[in-house]
């Protein structure tokens, strides 16, 4: 039969060596831990591309139902003007 002193030191070290796995193996806290960082972030921008699309995705319905619109896109970015209507511009000083 083994000595108690010596049953000790052998748990002792079985001990040591499962907190090593546990802390830097695979699979380890210290892995879980970076991963759930990655799956957060991702999580953020999934977030952030949901938002955009539900965005993207009302504008294409104001575009495909009203023609205000239509007009008011062509208004801010080509710089049309009703027939009828007179272009004023204005400069900051």
């Amino acid at each position: 039969m083994l000595p108690i002193k010596s049953i000790f030191a052998i748990l002792l070290v079985l001990l040591v060596l499962l907190q090593i796995k546990l802390w830097r193996g695979d699979g380890g806290i210290v892995d879980t831990l970076q991963l759930q960082q990655v799956v957060d972030h991702q999580g953020q921008e999934n977030s952030a591309l949901t938002e955009r699309n539900r965005a993207l995705e009302a504008e294409v319905n104001d575009l495909k139902q009203g023609v205000d619109a239509i007009e008011e896109r062509a208004r801010s970015e080509l710089g049309l003007i009703k027939p009828g209507e007179t272009f004023f511009q204005t400069v900051d000083e």
